[in-house]
């Protein structure tokens, strides 16, 4: 359910602003042409309308969505950002080049499961992780294609033995009661810190093993590392933060290493001691791997579950018939409810591939990539794609189906932490809502303008 923070990065920015969002202008510009066939190859954006600026993100929620619709009514996919798209650039990783906007759910699912075509390996945030970046840190699975992809996501399912996801369910349920316990006796304001954060931080180093004693250092550079993801910030700040979160990266990532050495020698009872013995194909983590994969875990695992249980009080807050329904069959509608919280929020914002060869999006009459172009994949407008989801920006806990893409849109890169993600969720909402039915939400959540996550940062509630 996400990325590492040593992948993430703020928005590539342009000097057009979004501020007529709310009220999109067609005037798209269609490109015809292209080998065998008259089919479109790109089109121009709506006038006012601009994914690649920072300011689109800080608008309000309701004109975001209206931009997106018309994104997805236009006949290719537009294009954004330096030179609109049109430069290839492999040589120099892509950097500073334009993109197009994948925003239809079809669209979306097609990359994922294409991973031939549409690759990962260059990287998936955007701008691009810095190659000696990925040189001193390591390379997250999110970055990698096959065979290196399919090699180190064999080594981590072989880990996960029915043993530990059996202790992990524990786990969950514990943290879970202590938290309801800590809410009902300090009655504290900030859902976010004392509840949507802690369960999701406090299972990962559980399952991992992080001694208690550096749990909260740990946490101290998770949260530096990842505190401006996809944030618009003033040019001196964007200078002194990237220093600031790749030392806090380090840190994190060398007392990680220095417990999977100790575990190598000393093997205990946990996923870290799991991941540095495993042998799959005479293959086991090594220490930078590690590294890369506990700052997946906390970053994917950690802020994503973070935010969607923060958006999951806040919708069942808003939508008093909804959280009626739920509260009065936990076990018929919790399951529901958890998918579509994931849907009509969406936790992570959007992913982006380059690709690999020429391609033709949805089939021979589709418009054309080109090998080396970059394409973003927009989850949030695929969640709500009309085509697919009946009244899609309605919060309706029995939707079925719910094909949402809040997990990705499946393929070798569909999250590892789906399955945990939900448990937690399903467990936490089901101790809260029958121990404090009254629990919810007070005023708006406080955001983070982000163009990669749906970060919460803080949200009052009370019971």
């Amino acid at each position: 359910m996400g990325t590492t923070a040593s992948d993430a990065g703020a928005t590539t920015t342009s000097g057009a602003t979004a501020g007529a969002a709310a009220g999109v202008r067609p005037g798209t510009d269609v490109r015809p042409g292209g080998e065998g066939g008259g089919s479109a190859t790109a089109v121009d954006r709506p006038g006012g309308v601009d994914l690649a600026d920072p300011a689109f993100w800080g608008l309000p929620a309701p004109a975001r969505a209206a931009a997106f619709a018309e994104l997805r009514r236009l006949p290719a996919p537009a294009r954004f950002g330096a030179g609109q798209g049109r430069g290839r650039g492999r040589g120099r990783g892509g950097r500073g080049q334009g993109f197009h906007a994948l925003v239809r759910h079809a669209d979306v699912v097609e990359a994922s499961r294409t991973p031939d075509v549409f690759l990962s390996g260059p990287g998936v945030t955007t701008p691009e992780p810095a190659r000696w970046v990925r040189l001193l840190f390591g390379d997250s699975m999110v970055n990698l294609d096959d065979p290196r992809h399919a090699q180190l996501r064999r080594i981590v399912s072989r880990a996960f033995t029915p043993r530990l996801l059996s202790r992990v369910e524990e786990d969950i349920r514990r943290v879970a009661t202590e938290l309801v316990d800590r809410v009902e006796h300090e009655r504290p304001r900030d859902f976010v810190n004392a509840v949507a954060a802690e369960l999701p931080f406090r299972v990962i180093c559980d399952m991992m093993g992080i001694p208690a004693e550096i749990r909260r250092a740990i946490l101290d550079q998770v949260n530096h590392a990842s505190e401006h993801t996809g944030v618009a910030r003033p040019l001196r700040e964007r200078l002194r933060t990237p220093g600031r979160g790749l030392r806090a990266l380090a840190r994190m990532q060398g007392m990680v290493a220095a417990l999977g050495r100790e575990r190598r020698r000393r093997p205990a009872d946990d996923l870290i001691s799991a991941l540095v013995t495993a042998d799959v194909d005479g293959r086991r983590l090594t220490g930078r791997e590690l590294g890369a994969f506990f700052s997946l875990l906390l970053v994917a695992g950690v802020e994503t579950t973070r935010n969607a249980l923060a958006h999951g009080l806040h919708l069942l807050t808003v939508h008093p018939g909804q959280r009626a329904l739920l509260l009065g069959d936990l076990d018929r509608h919790l399951g529901g409810a958890v998918d579509e919280i994931v849907r009509h929020s969406t936790p992570i914002i959007q992913f982006r591939r380059t690709l690999a060869v020429d391609h033709r999006l949805g089939g021979p009459d589709g418009p054309l990539l080109r090998a080396g172009e970059k394409v973003v994949l927009y989850y949030g407008s695929a969640n709500h794609d009309e085509t697919v989801f009946a009244d899609p920006e309605a919060f309706d806990i029995t939707r079925t189906p719910n094909p949402h893409l809040g997990f990705g849109g499946g393929g070798p890169h569909y999250c590892l932490g789906a399955h945990l993600a939900r448990q937690e969720m399903k467990v936490l909402y089901r101790e809260l809502f029958t121990r404090l039915p009254e629990a919810r939400s007070v005023g708006e959540p406080e955001l983070a303008p982000s163009s990669f996550d749906h970060r919460v940062r803080a949200l009052r509630f009370t019971f």
